[in-house]
């Protein structure tokens, strides 16, 4: 028996009826029977024997088939195992791969598989649990092989659009704090102006002494506080908003890109599907013209319906390997765009990772230099609170007094 083949179960025609040597007997998944010759790969519907009759149809060797169900390609042919590795990656169901279902979305009981938008899936009554490419993450490359309803509208979002636009967004918010760090740098750069310019006033200048000395030590403050928030606002110029500013010059053309890539595959996949249905809809109809003749043949006996049931047998099995070869294109377009979906998130993944980390890095600068500006603030106040722990009002009024004294004799009252 030929590897992927399956026999029908105990107690159906192939254990009952002895068949010429090579033949063996299957059915399909609409529970037809076919007859194959496992030495010359011959195919037919009548059972083959050994008394003189319609001689059966010789199938094509089919060296590279699409995955199958219950050893049955959709169309209900005997399946061979496909020599094509490509698939082995998203197999992770241990179901393969079947493409029985007539129209994008229906179910039907006996399917192990559903097309949902042109991608098929496990169907979900009898899929095993689905190991996760990334079982330890909540990756990127797990959660967005299917389409979301567009809440603006009656279509479908594909998944990967979804990743792109939080990409997208990522960068508009990256873009917009580094905005924000431009506004505080205004603010610092207008801050240190109005202190130097404070530090220049002369009111009060005239005060003397020892309160003369901390007053004027107060407006010099000002001007090394200004100082400082310049120097703190041109580092956070070049430390801080720059490199978030220019952070992925080209994010948003590589991302297009990447975006007309994978919905390339998609549209491929799409025509693909159609050429499965279309080529599933000519077997359908191939088959019933066998049957019908068939059936003729039964009732009318002649050498020119024999030539007619050869001939529908020939279309039928031609029918048959145009759809095996249409879901083969198929399952190699959906491959294709599954390992280019897996490559990709993971990228997207890991710019989004870069992205959160460069960003940390920065505030965390910005932290940085508003506590060494504190700092520095702290230093231009700290003559300040120095001087004022040393004013002494009853040594000021001393100084000032052996200054501008002008006698210390007291008048009295005059006498009569």
């Amino acid at each position: 028996m030929k590897p992927g083949m399956v026999p029908p179960p105990p107690g159906e025609e192939s254990q009952t009826v002895i068949l010429p040597p090579g033949w063996q007997s299957y059915l399909s998944p609409q529970g037809r029977r076919y007859y194959v010759n496992t030495t010359t790969n011959e195919t037919t519907w009548e059972r083959p024997s050994s008394s003189p009759g319609i001689p059966a149809s010789p199938g094509p060797h089919r060296s590279s088939l699409p995955p199958t169900v219950n050893g049955y390609h959709a169309s209900g042919i005997p399946a061979h195992p496909p020599e094509t590795a490509h698939m082995s990656v998203r197999k992770s169901t241990g179901d393969p791969q079947n493409l029985g279902s007539s129209s994008p979305g229906k179910k039907q009981s006996k399917e192990n598989t559903i097309t949902i938008n042109c991608v098929t899936f496990p169907h979900p009554d009898t899929m095993p649990e689905q190991q996760l490419l990334k079982p330890t993450e909540w990756s990127y490359c797990d959660y967005f092989w299917a389409d979301k309803k567009d809440p603006q509208g009656n279509g479908t979002v594909a998944g990967f659009e979804l990743l792109l636009q939080k990409q997208l967004k990522g960068k508009q918010m990256q873009k917009e704090m580094s905005e924000f760090i431009r506004e505080r740098i205004k603010i610092e750069e207008e801050y240190a102006k109005n202190l130097a310019k404070l530090s220049q006033n002369s009111l009060a200048a005239q005060e003397e002494g020892s309160l003369g000395e901390a007053w004027a030590q107060v407006k010099k403050s000002l001007a090394d506080e200004a100082e400082v928030h310049l120097k703190f606002s041109a580092k956070l110029h070049s430390e801080v908003e720059k490199p978030l500013m220019n952070f992925r010059e080209n994010f948003k053309k590589d991302m297009k890109k990447c975006d007309h890539h994978i919905a390339d595959l998609r549209k491929q996949l799409a025509s693909r599907y159609a050429s499965v249905e279309k080529a599933r809809k000519a077997l359908t109809e191939r088959q019933r013209d066998l049957e019908m003749k068939t059936q003729q043949l039964e009732i009318k006996l002649s050498n020119k319906m024999e030539e007619d049931i050869k001939k529908a047998r020939r279309k039928s099995t031609q029918a048959g390997d145009d759809l095996m070869r249409c879901v083969d294109l198929y399952n190699q377009a959906q491959s294709k765009w599954f390992e280019e979906m897996v490559t990709t998130t993971l990228e997207l993944e890991r710019l989004e990772v870069e992205r959160v980390e460069m960003i940390r890095q920065h505030l965390c600068q910005y932290t940085q230099l508003r506590h060494e500006t504190d700092m520095f603030n702290q230093s231009t106040v700290e003559p300040v609170d120095q001087l004022l722990q040393k004013v002494d009002p009853a040594k000021d009024r001393e100084l000032w007094v052996r200054e501008h004294k002008t006698g210390n004799i007291r008048p009295v009252d005059m006498e009569i």
